[in-house]
C-alpha cells in the first residue's frame, strides 16, 4: 500500500480553492475540498489508477480528474505519493518547472 502525503503547495491550492468557492457558496467550498481529499484516498490502494502524465527525475506524474480539477501525483520510487491539485483551466506542463518536490504529511491539516 502507498502513502499518500500532500506537498505544501497542494495544500496552499486547497486552501485558494476553498477560499475562491466560499465567497458565494461557503457549505460548497467544503464539499469541494472534502470530495478532492476523498478521491484522492484511492491513490493508496490503487496509486495508478491516474492516467499518466509524464516520467520525472523523482518518478512518475499521474492525473486523477475529479469534477474540474485534476489531482496530479508523484509516485516516487520509495511508494510514497506527493498529491498536487491543479484546476483544470491551469496548464499541468506547469509541473515541470516546479521546485524540486517536497512533501509534508498532511494528517496535520485539517479539511
Amino acid at each position: 500500500m502507498a502513502k499518500l502525503r500532500w506537498t505544501s503547495e497542494a495544500q496552499n491550492w486547497l486552501e485558494d480553492i476553498h477560499t475562491y468557492i466560499a465567497e458565494d457558496a461557503p457549505e460548497s467550498a467544503t464539499d469541494v475540498i472534502l470530495g478532492i481529499y476523498k478521491k484522492a484516498q484511492v491513490l493508496e490502494q490503487y496509486p495508478r489508477v491516474g492516467y499518466k502524465y509524464k516520467d520525472d527525475n523523482d518518478g512518475e506524474i499521474r492525473i486523477l480528474p475529479y469534477g474540474h480539477y485534476r489531482i496530479a501525483y508523484l509516485i516516487k520510487d520509495d511508494n510514497t505519493i506527493d498529491g498536487l491539485i491543479r484546476k483544470e483551466t491551469f496548464k499541468v506542463e506547469r509541473l515541470s518547472s516546479q521546485p524540486k518536490w517536497f512533501t509534508m504529511a498532511y494528517s496535520t491539516k485539517t479539511v
